[in-house]
């Protein structure tokens, strides 16, 4: 067979395995036809497709996100708290002379007046609610404001001392107290103050963040419900800024926001947001942009799970809508100038994926290239063998 034939039987073979040849990631043309999938019953669908223009990205920022406000409310604590199981109690008992139950007598100098008062040892409220007063017995306090018990002690001890005056003192509140643990500097029991804490006065009481704010979410647990919202939704928004309440459990997580970048990218790998948030411009310019000569800038891509009250503004009709997150895929048409400015109102979200599918020709280019490897032996044996005739 004379060289010439060979080389085009060579690169027909070539060029009808295309799709065996090494690549990135899918073209532009699959990305779209595999939103849908051929069954035995029909298409199914797989993920939606959306092209991104200045309607989109309108529609994206009502994105429901997590909130405090939401979720528990900003009820005041109450501004006389009650004494709870736990807490641990001071009594001090005056009379008002000496001689009594709780009173010293006269001095023998008497120029010096004797003790008018006693101070029980601290005690930790049990799990009947109660403390013991000497000569007053058992005294339910849980549950009860402080004045209230002072009057019931008082009560108590009517008869038995001398007109007795009575302050009841919470020397641990541990039943008032909130746990702060996480990226705090010191994690700790902080009790509330009689005035009410917002969230920030108790992270100041456990000495801050340790965490950049923008990488730092707030999760809060009170019975049965968690929320976790950014700290930076706290900061900048003092609705979020909530009153905890006893028993509550705050946690600080840091969680680093960052994004995937694969494809004809200049850099593919994960990259770190680096500030409160960034818009897809910003998301290309980290990679390092499009590559000259392999990106398809009409096939810019990201991939992204969106929860189904989005799509339903976005996709009314969508056939996925009947999962709490819908696989979405949101493309852009970077040919086009005005999707420039999409670009830069278009608010990325942490894990999201971006790709870049490769352009047409650098799939004909990795032919040319096959060809040419299989073609360059057979060119110099057909060089040798005309050289030798």
């Amino acid at each position: 067979m004379r060289p010439l034939p060979i080389a085009l039987c060579a690169a027909l073979a070539v060029s009808g395995c295309s799709g065996l040849l090494p690549a990135a990631g899918p073209t532009t043309s699959a990305v779209v036809d595999g939103a849908d999938i051929a069954t035995d019953q029909g298409l199914f669908a797989r993920y939606e497709i959306i092209d991104v223009d200045a309607a989109v990205v309108e529609g994206l920022r009502g994105r429901p996100l997590d909130s405090l406000l939401a979720s528990f409310g900003d009820r005041r604590p109450s501004v006389e708290p009650m004494i709870g199981v736990g807490d641990t109690v001071s009594v001090t008992i005056w009379e008002a002379s000496t001689g009594g139950l709780f009173s010293g007598s006269l001095s023998a100098d008497r120029f010096s007046a004797g003790s008018k008062s006693a101070t029980i040892p601290p005690q930790i409220v049990t799990r009947d609610g109660a403390i013991t007063v000497p000569y007053a017995g058992r005294i339910q306090v849980a549950g009860k404001r402080v004045q209230d018990v002072q009057a019931q002690i008082e009560q108590e001890l009517a008869g038995k001392a001398i007109e007795p005056q009575v302050i009841v003192t919470v020397v641990q509140p541990a039943s008032t107290a909130v746990t702060v643990t996480g990226e705090v500097t010191a994690g700790a029991r902080i009790p509330l103050s009689t005035k009410g804490d917002r969230l920030l006065d108790v992270v100041a009481g456990a000495g801050g963040v340790r965490a950049p704010v923008s990488e730092t979410f707030v999760r809060l647990s009170r019975g049965p419900t968690t929320a976790t919202v950014p700290l930076t939704a706290v900061v900048s928004n003092p609705r979020e800024n909530i009153y905890l309440r006893p028993g509550d459990t705050l946690t600080l997580v840091r969680d680093p926001q960052t994004f995937l970048a694969v494809g004809a990218t200049g850099a593919n790998f994960e990259i770190p947001f680096s500030a409160e948030g960034i818009t897809l411009a910003q998301a290309i310019a980290k990679s390092g942009g499009l590559r000259d000569f392999q990106a398809d800038p009409a096939g810019v891509f990201i991939f992204r799970f969106e929860p189904s009250t989005v799509v339903r503004r976005l996709r009314p009709a969508s056939p996925l809508l009947g999962t709490p997150q819908v696989p979405v895929v949101y493309r852009f048409n970077l040919r086009d100038p005005n999707s420039l400015f999409v670009t830069q109102a278009f608010r990325m979200r942490n894990r999201d994926l971006v790709y870049v599918s490769n352009a047409p020709f650098t799939e004909v280019q990795k032919v040319l290239s096959v060809f040419s490897t299989i073609t360059a032996p057979v060119a110099a044996s057909a060089s040798v063998y005309q050289s030798t005739r």
